[in-house]
């Protein structure tokens, strides 16, 4: 239990946050009264009003994120993270809206996994690796660092590049996702994609992100993308034209995780690798909450040791194998692991 403690609060770096009372309103002195700051998701939201100046309130209506709901609540199936309370007030001839701030968390605690090593194989030292993904059998990777940043399809087994575009200087290349045989590539902090013919990596599309901040990892379900930008928060991203329909916020049942960075779809959840941490978290895309942790930390241990060696980061699912692929930022080796609860 110990280790679980441990290994939540400092390889992962939760971060709890709370949510700040609203002031009341300085003209009718009304504010709206919770049960509490925070809530786990399946918990009771109870809402009322504080009404100090004895008011003639004839109707009150309560909305969270902007859909209505009565005055208590269950919290369930909806996503996590900070979310909206809003009354609309009806007293007298006026008419007031009072919103005020809660955080919802996931109500389960995630389960810990370790790995088995099945196999080891070569990886370029030299690939700052930012995205990595298995496609109809083939390893495809995208990596990082200015006029360092390439994408390539790889012989996963031997190391052997099969096929290598560069980058222009200005990108710095970031996650990669594969759909419909096209490669969807994410760079940095230019806010710009780019969409490529996966058999002749022919530039087919540029485009430009929404409402997410940068771009740092990507998957797919088979249907939509979905996006990551180096916070808690993950996009959902429309194939066609790009559109953000909305994200989920990812939450344990103690805080928001940031740093989200790579990420894998896998038999249904998401799988994301946390940067500058060993860690891959296992959500849940429909509330964002943290269903397992897996620690790789020993894995840095068995690459070269060297200047350049940076943290963990790629992973890879292989589903005819049943086996999951990882390795790191210039790390001369590529792990095909298997997942076992601890």
């Amino acid at each position: 239990m110990e280790f679980r403690k441990y290994f939540i609060l400092l390889t992962l770096a939760l971060f709890i946050t709370n949510c700040g009372d609203t002031n009341a309103s300085k003209q009718s002195g009304l504010s709206l009264k919770l049960s509490a700051k925070s809530y786990m998701l399946g918990d009771t939201l109870k809402l009322s009003l504080n009404n100090p100046k004895q008011h003639e309130v004839t109707k009150v209506t309560y909305q969270l994120n902007g859909e209505p709901i009565e005055v208590n609540s269950i919290l369930s199936d909806i996503t996590l993270g900070e979310k909206e309370i809003t009354a609309v007030v009806n007293y007298g001839d006026k008419t007031e809206t009072i919103t005020q701030t809660i955080l919802v968390y996931n109500n389960i605690i995630p389960t810990y996994y370790t790995y088995e090593i099945i196999n080891t194989y070569p990886h370029d030292i030299t690939s700052y690796t930012q995205g990595l993904e298995f496609y109809n059998g083939d390893l495809y990777e995208s990596t990082g660092q200015r006029k360092k940043s390439k994408l390539r399809k790889v012989n996963f087994e031997t190391g052997e590049v099969l096929k290598n575009i560069n980058l222009d200087d200005a990108y710095f290349g970031e996650g990669l996702t594969v759909l419909n045989d096209k490669i969807y590539q994410l760079t940095w902090q230019a806010k710009r994609g780019f969409v490529y013919d996966v058999n002749t990596f022919e530039k087919l599309h540029t485009f430009n992100y929404g409402t997410s901040k940068e771009g740092w990892g990507i998957c797919n379900d088979g249907e939509i993308l979905y996006k990551s930008d180096g916070t808690e928060k993950i996009y959902f991203v429309d194939p066609n034209d790009f559109s953000e329909s909305g994200h989920i916020e990812v939450y344990t049942e103690k805080g928001k995780i940031p740093n989200l960075n790579e990420l894998e779809w896998i038999d249904g959840k998401i799988y994301a690798n946390i940067y500058q941490r060993n860690g891959v978290v296992i959500i849940d895309p429909k509330t964002g909450g943290v269903e397992g942790v897996i620690d790789f930390k020993p894995l840095r241990k068995l690459v070269t040791q060297h200047p350049e060696l940076d943290v963990l980061n790629g992973i890879a699912y292989h589903p005819e194998r049943g086996t999951i692929f990882v390795t790191g930022k210039n790390w001369d080796k590529l792990f095909e692991v298997k997942i076992k609860k601890q």
